[in-house]
């Protein structure tokens, strides 16, 4: 017997990212309702412009499911599907918006 999504358990994980291969499992995980804390700090060891290049791809992605997405320190990041939101005080919220700008503007 199958469960619907409603009655699916929903977690949250943690999980690392070493390579851009990592990232569909990242959506995967996002699609099925998962909160997600990223370690970004395996990718970065290796190469700055891939941890860049994943960082957007993840925003892009986000920003189309209705997720939410926020640096967690210098090496995580949390996902969030469209059903849960991230709260931000002012300050973190205003640094927020220069990082997406950035982002942007480095695409």
């Amino acid at each position: 017997m199958k469960t619907s999504k409603a009655e699916q358990s929903l977690y949250v994980k943690a999980l690392p990212l070493h390579a851009l291969s990592d990232i569909d499992q990242i959506k995967s995980e996002i699609r099925l309702g998962n909160v997600l804390i990223v370690r970004i700090t395996p990718l970065a060891k290796k190469s700055v412009e891939e941890t860049k290049h994943a960082i957007n791809e993840l925003c892009n992605f986000i920003k189309n499911e209705g997720g939410d997405i926020a640096r967690l320190g210098e090496e995580r990041i949390v996902i969030t599907p469209p059903s849960i939101k991230i709260w931000r005080s002012k300050q973190e919220a205003s640094e927020q918006h220069r990082l997406k700008e950035q982002s942007i503007a480095i695409q």
